[in-house]
């Protein structure tokens, strides 16, 4: 009986000591393998004009009528709309995101209010959320190609954050790249709070006033158009250059990396000179809307469940088996070796047999 008591003492204490190996790997290991942004995402973002809040749009067509000053529209519903999409190439440590972006006028039908498209692509690490190394890393198609509609992709070297924040969020300053200016600029950490419950960190980036002809030479950033078209005393032309500036706040489910929640108050305008405002072509304050940031909660939802699976419930589960199998086991064991020690000594007796003397 203490033969089969002691095998299974061994069994016990050899399950326990697999178990808390378990434990302990499954936390340091998996977990290296599930924090990285999930390679099916499709994401779609929806960001509204704040009602209340001053909302211009210039009126492009009064740019080209034969008669009358540029008219800038004022409180315009503005939507902005995001596709992000993963496509190839994309693997276990590197992922290719597209973002296809819209800006329209929700007072108008969606052909005749669209103000704004882009096709964004960018290769990044799936854990620091960086561009890859690699040139190019992106591209960014505003243009369309007149015979097939298609968009035509310039392909550009970029670094800083943009639509994903790192694996393990730190409160501090990241590198943030802006899209319109196509330049890099530092997005600060501002505090922390929390959305529908989870915390999340509140970063804030300020873009500089920008010369828009500078980053592209777009014929629509530096127009030489008759004084009185821009509100200007005279006849001659006055070349007013398109600018641009931004403040982005977005805020950070710092365990995944997520945005839950983005707004931007952006202002292009044109002016003589970058301190000079004389004719806004958009000004508005757009934030996601309540459809959007559940939607987001949802997904990110699904990795924080995954992550608190491997890297606190199951090593805490595995971690009691494993304490109890020890224990079992090592009583088992201290049992057997008492039962063996206690039994009386019965040593070989040999019959005595007698003989005649």
């Amino acid at each position: 009986m203490s033969n089969v008591r002691r095998l299974i003492a061994c069994i016990l204490v050899g399950l326990g000591a697999l178990l808390l190996a378990a434990a302990i790997m499954i936390p340091t290991y998996t977990v290296g393998k599930v924090a990285k942004t999930p390679l099916d995402l499709r994401i779609t973002t929806v960001a509204k004009s704040v009602p209340g809040e001053e909302s211009l749009v210039l009126d492009s067509k009064s740019l080209t009528a034969t008669e009358g000053a540029a008219t800038v529209n004022t409180n315009v519903p503005l939507v902005s709309q995001r596709f992000l999409t993963v496509e190839e190439p994309s693997d276990a440590d590197e992922m290719t995101v597209q973002a296809g972006q819209t800006l329209r006028r929700d007072d108008r039908d969606p052909k005749e209010g669209l103000l704004t498209a882009s096709v964004d692509r960018v290769t990044i690490d799936r854990v620091t959320g960086e561009p890859i190394d690699a040139s190019p890393n992106g591209s960014i198609a505003v243009t369309a190609d007149p015979k097939s509609g298609a968009s035509i992709p310039t392909e550009q070297q970029r670094r800083g954050l943009q639509y994903r924040f790192p694996i393990g969020t730190e409160k501090k300053s990241y590198p943030y790249f802006d899209l319109n200016a196509r330049a890099t600029y530092d997005i600060d950490f501002i505090d922390e709070s929390e959305i529908n419950g989870v915390p999340v960190y509140h970063f804030r980036q300020t873009i500089p006033v920008t010369n828009m002809w500078d980053v592209v030479k777009h014929p629509s950033h530096q127009l030489a158009l008759p004084a009185a078209k821009w509100g200007l005393e005279g006849t001659e032309p006055v070349t007013m250059t398109r600018f641009y500036t931004n403040t982005r706040d977005v805020w950070v489910e710092p365990r995944t990396g997520a945005v839950l929640k983005g707004g931007e108050n952006i202002h292009m305008y044109y002016g003589r000179s970058a301190g000079q405002v004389d004719v806004s072509v958009l000004k508005s304050h757009l934030v996601f809307d309540e459809e959007t940031i559940e939607a987001q909660m949802a997904v990110t939802q699904e990795s924080l469940d995954k992550l608190d699976l491997y890297g606190k419930t199951l090593p805490i589960i595995l971690g009691i088996l494993a304490a109890l199998f020890l224990i079992g086991g090592a009583v088992l064991g201290f049992l057997s070796a008492g039962s063996s020690a206690g039994r009386p000594f019965d040593p070989p007796t040999e019959r005595i047999r007698s003989s005649n003397l």
